[in-house]
């Protein structure tokens, strides 16, 4: 490239000097400095000489041939499509939507996360068995180029951004109640037709019309949804034949894959981008796991973005419903690549998931002429780098966010990447980022030492928006600026200025082995039959009036019933056998509630005589409350009518009480109706700190002080499970568990012994209620 050999000349020739001209700018290597003369300007005071030096600089680097280049930048829905051209589920994005790096790099493909399962997203997975397309069609419309619109539909630049704009308009309209028809639903978007050329109006027109005629689509509509993810989904079904239903297509995944494929192919073409603009890192259904570093682990991404530990994440993995399938264009795309960018975002749901498909970490490692560059996050995220795993006590440093991602990918970081570009804070006023921390946000830090030693090149600079600080107060990546500085730095690559190091050095072996594989049930199906099991439960109310229980009917069951499906299908770790000895669920008026309350106030409980949830009424005002008394019962029920006599004894001592004796005897084998057997019950019991008789089988015993608090085994299983699955529903157990965060000591040799009680009691509900498939942690569970 002539523009590269110029450039290596003139930087060259610069840094021959024993003080050079670029010691003029601020200070930092090669790259850094470079980067910020493109995006600060050429520095006042500077001689005409010197000044006429970096004009030629700037001139050689924007004259580099950067349109043919092939760039592949993976990444999940908000990170990846910001720097690719801005974030357009922003109502600002319709103001500058032709920014980042597809308008210096028009070859650039974005390989896309797929994990999301909250949102509108999440509801359209309760009915199509396709992958998730929110974050498809998040980045599919930052994709759109101005070039694309001038070239495809003959549009001058005013047009272009009135379209862009209109398709803002449509692709993030969302509605909750069911709309009327194709051409109201259009128009409920509130963009302007006219704007859009006839071509694109007419494909779109015949997508929304699609969603109306088609019954697998329809049931969609009577759900919160979001128009651009609909579209997305009416296009993939287009490539279907009319004639298969939805049960068929569910067991239909070679038809269903190529028709994803091809839908989100048209679209792309429609939208005047190349097909493959936009392509999923798999076309085949996945779920993320987090396993927590107090061996905890949850399915889930929307839930490990709400859910709180409190510890760091040990390991991550995603779990798919068959073996993989990449495209091959996926893996074409990467080996042609020239820029490989690896975009910032949630560290554990956007790259991780991606490098965990199998053949696309190998593909990157294998293109050894790409540029790969790792994009850092600017802040700590709430729930997982808020703790590093190898330092709990600190926040996150990139180093940390390096080692995560050796952690979680198979084969490590090894030629994954050889630079890390991150935000230079200097230039940031520190009274923005005291008023963040006041927010309890702070910046990941970036630690060039460690880094280097890692063997990694580091490369700060201000790549954050300027207008976004000035106008908000806000510190995020600015797109231009980011483009920019890939800009520059293929740039010094091409002129054989950028210095890699060893990648991967002083990280260890400690890589995830192998990716997870597990038949589980696609989400529609498993929604299916959710629904179906939920419409055999019977619902009940206890009325003092009646004094008999009110089978509910009409409005009041189809309530309690779809909270109830809600809740089992939020929380993907509920087996479905867990409902195996629930029968109904009955609402109890407080003046009925007869459950005895001296140990606690959880107004719920599971009632093995006619197997029904019971909840006092009061508890459904607050759906919080209502769904913690649930799940609290729905655990209860799983040891079922475990329990053949429960019984509280004085102790008395020199005619004084001093206590209680708690006795528990367990049913015979024979007529136990529980979800364990007697040995898992047994285990479950010991851990519940129920002492076993060494005189009378299946008799335990518990000694209660006197006036001391005390949680009978069947409410703390219940309590257990809650937390285990949000522990922001029972804080009791959470205060608990706390004890294992504190520093051991063999000072007292019985904290020792809590802990490791904690330890397993987790690993009970972990191995034993929800049987996770599991890679060991290092803790050793």
């Amino acid at each position: 490239m002539e523009s590269a050999e110029k450039l290596r000349l003139r930087l060259q020739e610069l840094g021959e000097q024993k003080l050079t001209p670029l010691d003029m700018l601020p200070e930092g290597n090669l790259p850094e400095r470079v980067i910020s003369l493109l995006i600060d300007g050429i520095p006042e005071n500077v001689s005409p000489t010197i000044a006429a030096q970096f004009s030629d600089i700037v001139r050689q680097v924007n004259e580099l041939e950067t349109r043919e280049l092939k760039i592949v930048v993976f990444g999940g829905g908000t990170g990846l499509s910001n720097i690719v051209g801005g974030d357009s589920r922003r109502k600002d994005w319709q103001q500058d939507p032709f920014t980042g790096l597809k308008e210096i790099f028009p070859r650039c493909h974005s390989v896309v996360c797929i994990t999301d399962d909250g949102g509108s997203t999440g509801e359209l997975l309760k009915d199509l068995p396709l992958v998730a397309l929110g974050d498809l069609r998040h980045v599919l419309l930052s994709s759109v180029q101005r070039s694309s619109f001038e070239n495809r539909f003959g549009l001058n630049p005013g047009a272009s951004e009135k379209l862009a704009v209109a398709l803002h308009q449509i692709f993030n309209y969302r509605f909750i109640s069911c709309p009327v028809c194709a051409r109201q639903i259009l128009q409920d978007t509130g963009a302007d037709l006219d704007t859009i050329p006839e071509s694109l109006l007419l494909f779109l027109q015949s997508l929304a019309e699609a969603l109306f005629a088609d019954q697998r689509l329809s049931a969609t509509l009577h759900r919160p949804q979001c128009l651009g993810n609909l579209l997305l989904a009416a296009s993939i079904y287009r490539q279907l034949d009319p004639s298969i239903d939805s049960a068929e297509l569910a067991a239909s995944y070679h038809v269903v894959r190529t028709a994803t494929i091809r839908g989100l192919a048209d679209l792309c073409q429609a939208l005047g981008m190349h097909s493959s603009a936009v392509l999923p890192c798999t076309i085949t259904n996945s779920q993320l796991q987090v396993l927590y570093g107090n061996g905890v682990q949850v399915t889930g991404e929307h839930k490990s973005s709400y859910c709180r530990r409190g510890y760091p994440v040990d390991r991550v993995f995603v779990k798919f419903c068959r073996k993989p399938f990449v495209q091959p264009e996926v893996i074409g795309l990467i080996n042609e690549a020239d820029i490989l960018l690896f975009a910032p975002g949630s560290l554990y749901t956007s790259i991780i998931p991606i490098m965990q498909v199998p053949g696309i970490a190998d593909a990157i490692r294998n293109n050894s002429e790409a540029m790969k560059l790792l994009i850092t996050n600017i802040w700590v995220q709430k729930g997982e780098t808020d703790a590093a795993r190898d330092a709990p006590d600190r926040k996150f440093h990139v180093s940390d966010l390096i080692a995560a991602y050796h952690r979680n990918i198979p084969g490590g970081v090894q030629d994954l990447f050889s630079h890390v570009l991150a935000l230079d804070l200097t230039d940031i006023p520190g009274s923005i980022l005291q008023r963040y921390a006041l927010e309890d946000k702070e910046p990941i830090y970036l630690d060039r030492k460690r880094v280097r030693q890692l063997g990694f090149t580091t490369v700060a600079v201000p790549v954050f928006s300027r207008e976004q600080l000035q106008n908000r107060r806000v510190i995020q990546h600015d797109a231009d600026a980011l483009a920019l500085a890939v800009q520059v730095l293929y740039g010094i690559k091409s002129a054989g200025l950028l210095t890699t190091g060893n990648t991967g050095e002083n990280l260890g072996s400690d890589t995830l082995p192998s990716t997870l594989h597990s038949d589980y049930q696609l989400p529609c199906l498993r929604h299916e039959e959710i629904v179906s099991l939920c419409s055999y439960l019977s619902a009940e109310q206890i009325t003092l009036s009646s004094g008999f229980d009110e089978k509910l009917t009409g409005r009041d069951r189809k309530w309690l019933m779809s909270r109830v499906i809600e809740i089992i299908w939020n929380h993907s770790d509920i087996r479905l056998d867990h409902l195996q000895y629930v029968r109904g669920v009955s609402l109890v008026e407080p003046a009925c509630w007869k459950r005895c309350q001296q140990w606690d106030n959880v107004f719920s409980f599971y009632d093995p005589l006619d197997q029904r949830i019971k909840i006092r009424q009061d508890q459904t005002e607050d759906l919080g409350r209502f769904e913690m008394a649930f799940l609290v019962a729905l655990g209860q029920s799983l040891l079922g009518n475990y329990a053949k006599n429960k019984e509280m004894i004085e102790i008395i001592d020199a005619g004084e009480q001093v206590g209680h004796t708690y006795r528990l005897t367990v049913l015979e084998s024979e007529e136990l109706q529980s979800f364990f057997n007697y040995p898992t019950l047994k285990t479950y019991l010991q851990l519940a700190r129920m002492c076993p008789s060494a005189k009378t089988e299946r008799l335990y015993t518990r000694v209660v002080n006197v006036n001391e608090g005390f949680t009978p085994p069947g409410l703390l299983f219940g309590l257990f499970y809650a937390w285990y699955l949000d522990n922001r529903f029972a804080p009791n157990i959470e205060y608990k568990m706390s004890i294992m965060k504190n520093e051991m000591s063999d000072l007292i040799p019985e904290q020792v012994r809590i802990v490791d009680r904690r330890l397993r009691l987790i690993q009970f509900f972990r191995d034993n209620v929800f049987q996770h498939q599991t890679i060991s942690s290092s803790n050793g569970m």
